[in-house]
């Protein structure tokens, strides 16, 4: 039997069936429309501007690392003008963050893109291998992504860029519309599947995978042979996320397109006026400036139970019950530093160059 020719070009062997059209395709042609596609949700949603200073935000895994790759070339290609960085959080995990920074660091002279780490003992006071061993492995994804989107802002914030890329995916989108309803979270059912999400208070931030399967992410990393950390976080086996993943690809063995299809939907959503004016107004936290929803924003909520001893104060009722009858904030407590957007006074801080 004659080999299978590429659907695309007809010329070269087809070796790989893309999981999200069902193609079968040849290398070249499957590098083009990957990025291609990329390109279209790019410019389609009018993400950037010439002159734009860009954080990539960089972990080592796979998502950050192909969208590094990707945001290089595809500027590069189209002369998008964009002055790109890599911006890395280092969230204090032995065995686990330590390991994937030195593929960032890799990354970056492989990229010839300049990278700044900002690390939750330096913003926070704690690693989260210090907030597992006060509250165990429960609600540590809890911490770990409040914090991880302050620090995303700050480190943007004193790179001073107007733009943070993340390389949520297709699959992590989806994943999150599932997780919102099964959680019955309308505020945020209402604004999880924007491309580009930007507050009073914030920094631009985009996925320009939003459209992108992960399978396809992994199978761009592999043929390009790129730098990637593949290992899981050792604290995330019990997230929630989890059961929302399972559900998921669940749904794409038996329909691949469940994936978009559910992001569609999302999309679709509209909240009720009346619905609406029940949620709470955005504001900015009295102690460290950063938006919030109430008079302190979740993180510093989540720090001063930590410093306190009461570290599910921010999560569960009882816990914040007992918090309250502690009394007023002892005034030596550790706080975040106060967040100010670029070009409002923020501090610059040094970054490093690629040798």
């Amino acid at each position: 039997m004659a080999p299978r020719l590429c659907a695309l070009c007809k010329e070269a062997r087809a070796i790989l069936k893309r999981p999200k059209t069902g193609q079968q395709i040849c290398k070249e042609c499957f590098f083009f429309v990957f990025e291609t596609e990329v390109h279209n949700t790019i410019t389609q949603a009018a993400l950037f501007k010439p002159g734009d200073r860009v954080a990539i935000g960089a972990s080592g895994g796979k998502d950050s690392t192909v969208l590094a790759y990707v945001m290089k070339t595809l500027n590069d290609r189209y002369k998008y003008g964009l002055e790109l960085f890599l911006l890395s959080i280092d969230e204090g995990i032995t065995g686990y963050r330590d390991d994937s920074l030195e593929t960032v660091k890799r990354n970056q002279e492989q990229y010839d893109m300049p990278l700044k780490i900002l690390s939750y003992g330096e913003l926070y006071g704690w690693t989260m291998d210090a907030i597992v061993a006060q509250i165990g492995k429960k609600n540590n994804c809890t911490f770990c992504g409040v914090f991880r989107r302050q620090a995303l802002d700050r480190g943007a914030a004193m790179l001073n860029v107007d733009h943070i890329v993340t390389g949520h995916n297709a699959d992590d989108i989806a994943e999150t519309v599932l997780m919102n309803i099964m959680r019955g979270d309308i505020a945020r059912l209402g604004r999880c599947t924007l491309i580009c999400t930007q507050g009073e208070d914030t920094i631009k931030r985009s996925k320009p995978f939003k459209y992108a399967y992960e399978k396809e992410i992994v199978m761009y990393a592999y043929f390009r042979k790129l730098d990637y950390f593949s290992t899981e976080c050792i604290y995330s086996p019990d997230a929630y996320r989890g059961h929302a993943r399972a559900f998921l690809k669940d749904l794409e063995a038996s329909r691949p397109s469940a994936i978009i299809d559910i992001i569609h939907s999302g999309e679709a959503f509209e909240i009720k006026e009346e619905v609406k004016v029940t949620q709470k107004a955005q504001q900015t936290c009295k102690r460290c400036g950063y938006m919030s929803s109430n008079e302190l924003c979740k993180a510093c909520t989540l720090l001063e139970g930590l410093e306190r001893g009461v570290a599910n104060a921010g999560i569960t009722d009882r816990a914040r019950k007992t918090f309250n009858t502690e009394g007023q904030t002892p005034k030596d407590l550790r706080t975040i530093p106060f967040f100010q957007l670029p070009g409002s006074g923020a501090t610059s801080v040094s970054i490093v160059a690629p040798t």
